[in-house]
């Protein structure tokens, strides 16, 4: 399709990247240490390191992989952690070294953990020890031939070792059948000596990451992420961004894990690049000791996702805070309800940008332009060097304003699947990655997401998309959280029904349905409303529509 989105380009928004700007992230790494070496990197329960001492510590996890565990260049290494000090050490470290990094969440069952295991066959894994009981249940099925077990109080003014290797001989202990690999504390890592690190020969074809798909929508699949894939999505956040960042100035908050692929890249390496400050939340789940965190700082930007800065607007104590350095809060992972997004602008007096990105390509695909006013629904503009169409079921291009799949080219999509040529084939053609989203576009090229293919609902030959019934129902005042799914129905095929997290005790069934008749087509209105405590979400905080269902 024509690139009609290029007119509405901000100015100054360039139109194609370079996606050999840096000849691996390596490079960016070493540019960043250099440039920015005494400034604050990474802060985290009240402790900060630099990028002088994360340039230090990361050489000595590479020195360490290298030497010790005589790992590099094509071997895989799993990272499990939450948001510590060490986590970004430990990434930054396993890449420097020229391994390849496994991100795992931490609250994965044993049987989701034991699959990506021996799916990216990882043969070390770096681990927080309160989930090493999971590692102790999943090891003797995988290939994992070294354990680095780490703690919250490691890298927090000196290690306890003793208390790490207490963990070391539970391991071994509670796998009595089971010759254990080497399990050392994180201190053996850092106090591996930087002057021994090789810097490994490393190009743009290399994987960087093997980051895994949140499995929503069927089995986890690790999509390949090359360090060409990884610079040019850099590149293209900055071509966004380069107007609103500045070097060496920015604070950013980082709520999201940096196992996933959001904060990765949007966080973690993007304020690397621009010699930025993360404020690294362990718990945000712990809305009021986040609250708290963040009145710290004088942060100058914020990402998450819509239950985050929903959960957050109706904490006591945000709205008190001082916002005068926020220019930009940015959301993604899911839907951006526009009652949250309103709301958001009014208490914090910053826009809330709305992004759209996939693990496949690394994230980010489009963006809401700077200049926009405020909320428009949409997912913003293709990135620079970014192609979208939008196709229907035979493969055709849709016109303007119909929906249909949408697809993506550019230098940011992966290079497949690992290890999985027919789930590669499936949606990578000849360049062109099938999202699986439902897309419209406008005569402005904003693209906006109707809906995830397969959670479409089916009323009487209709289409009705969750989407669409969840920022309805999430405009009552008496509604907190919501989420739509379609049930069986002998008549119709499927019926809309609603799981509803209630804000005002006294909000009833009636309520929603009346609520909807004002605002919906006959067929979409929701026939069954169910009240819940809470909504299952993912450990990003996207709700699972599927577990519902």
């Amino acid at each position: 399709m024509e690139k009609i989105w290029l007119k509405r380009y901000p100015e100054g928004m360039p139109e194609t990247i370079d996606p050999e700007h840096y000849n691996s992230l390596l490079e960016l790494f070493d540019n960043s240490f250099k440039e920015f070496g005494q400034l604050p990197a990474y802060s985290n329960m009240g402790k900060t390191m630099t990028y002088q001492q994360v340039d230090e510590a990361t050489k000595a996890v590479a020195s360490y992989i290298q030497n010790t565990l005589k790992l590099g260049k094509g071997d895989k290494v799993a990272v499990m952690m939450p948001n510590l000090l060490q986590t970004p050490v430990t990434i930054l470290g396993v890449l420097r070294a020229g391994c390849t990094v496994v991100n795992v969440n931490p609250l994965y069952t044993v049987r989701e953990l034991e699959h990506q295991l021996n799916d990216s066959e990882a043969k070390a894994i770096f681990i927080l020890a309160n989930f090493a009981h999971t590692l102790e249940k999943a090891l003797p099925t995988t290939g994992v031939k070294h354990i680095v077990v780490t703690q919250i109080g490691d890298m927090l003014g000196g290690f306890k070792k003793h208390l790490v290797n207490f963990v070391v001989k539970k391991l071994k202990k509670m796998v009595p059948d089971y010759t254990l690999p080497d399990a050392l504390p994180f201190a053996h890592a850092m106090s591996a000596d930087p002057a021994h690190y090789k810097a490994p020969d490393i190009t743009l074809n290399d994987l960087a990451f093997l980051q895994y798909t949140g499995g929503t929508t069927g089995v986890s699949k690790g999509a390949m992420l090359t360090h060409g894939n990884m610079v040019a999505n850099l590149e293209q956040v900055s071509g966004c961004l380069d107007k609103v960042l500045d070097k060496g100035r920015e604070v950013v908050i980082t709520a999201l894990p940096l196992y996933h692929i959001f904060a990765l890249t949007a966080n973690c390496l993007t304020f690397m690049k621009y010699g930025g400050h993360n404020i690294l939340i362990t718990n945000p789940r712990d809305m009021p000791g986040f609250v708290k965190e963040l009145s710290k700082y004088p942060f100058t930007a914020i990402t998450g996702v819509n239950t985050l800065f929903n959960g957050l607007l109706n904490t006591p104590g945000f709205s008190e805070l001082d916002f005068s350095t926020l220019k930009m809060s940015l959301g993604g992972g899911m839907a951006v309800q526009r009652p949250v997004a309103e709301r958001w602008q009014t208490v914090t007096k910053s826009k809330l940008m709305e992004g759209y990105g996939l693990t496949e390509c690394a994230p980010l695909v489009t963006i809401c332009p700077w200049d926009l006013d405020g909320y428009n629904g949409s997912i913003g503009l293709p990135a620079p060097s970014t192609e979208l169409k939008v196709i229907n079921d035979s493969g055709e291009e849709v016109p303007l304003g119909e929906p249909g799949e949408l697809c993506v080219k550019g230098p940011q999509v992966m290079a497949g699947y690992y290890n999985r040529p027919d789930a590669t084939a499936e949606c990578l053609q000849d360049g062109w990655f099938a999202t699986g989203d439902i897309a419209i576009y406008d005569e402005e090229g904003f693209f906006y997401i109707v809906d995830r293919k397969k959670d479409m609902i089916l009323v009487s030959g209709f289409n009705v998309f969750p989407n669409e019934i969840e920022e309805v129902v999430a405009m009552h005042d008496g509604v907190l959280e919501v989420a739509a799914v379609g049930v069986p129905h002998e008549v119709s095929g499927e019926q809309v029904k609603v799981f509803v997290v209630r804000k005002d005790p006294s909000l009833t069934e009636k309520d929603i349905i009346g609520h909807c008749r004002d605002k919906l087509t006959n067929y979409k209105v929701p026939k069954l409303v169910e009240f819940r405590d809470e909504l299952p979400k993912t450990n990003v905080g996207k709700i699972l529509r599927r577990a519902l269902k």
